[in-house]
């Protein structure tokens, strides 16, 4: 399952760092990245992560993740593979019980889950978008004790 896993969040990285028209070119990305898959999986994969297209600013039609029909694509070019080594963690606040993770798009799914697998009894629990995840703290948990545990999951915090 863990292949599957890095698969789809490969796909995440590719859609959302350049824009892709079919799924060929996607295949071939994928390809470049060392994911060997048929257009039938890739289909199913597309399904999964409920992709659709859309037209860029040139009307030129685009694979685009969900909510983001005009995806706010970076500027410099990464490989699937440098993206997802990179832990996406842009910052991290808090509100009483609460703390707000800020990610690069993409990243907060597949860093919710590191959190929730990491099991901490400091936290109640996970709620993951596109790119902010919001913890529940549990009564008495400090923001110090929180730091420190996700510093253990999340490099850079």
């Amino acid at each position: 399952m863990k292949k599957k896993a890095n698969r789809l969040d490969a796909i995440k990285m590719i859609i959302s760092s350049k824009e892709v028209g079919s799924q060929e070119e996607l295949l071939q990305a994928l390809s470049k990245e060392g994911f060997e898959l048929t257009q039938a999986t890739l289909s199913r994969d597309l399904k999964q992560l409920k992709v659709a297209k859309a037209a860029n600013t040139n009307g030129k039609y685009v694979y685009v993740l969900p909510n983001d029909i005009m995806y706010k694509r970076t500027t410099t070019t990464l490989s699937a593979g440098e993206m997802m080594r990179s832990t996406g963690f842009v910052s991290l606040r808090f509100s009483r019980n609460i703390a707000v993770i800020r990610t690069r798009p993409g990243y907060a799914s597949s860093i919710a889950y590191d959190i929730d697998n990491h099991e901490c009894a400091s936290i109640l629990g996970t709620i993951a978008g596109d790119d902010t995840i919001m913890l529940v703290l549990a009564e008495g948990a400090t923001h110090e004790d929180i730091r420190a545990f996700l510093s253990e999951t999340i490099p850079n915090v």
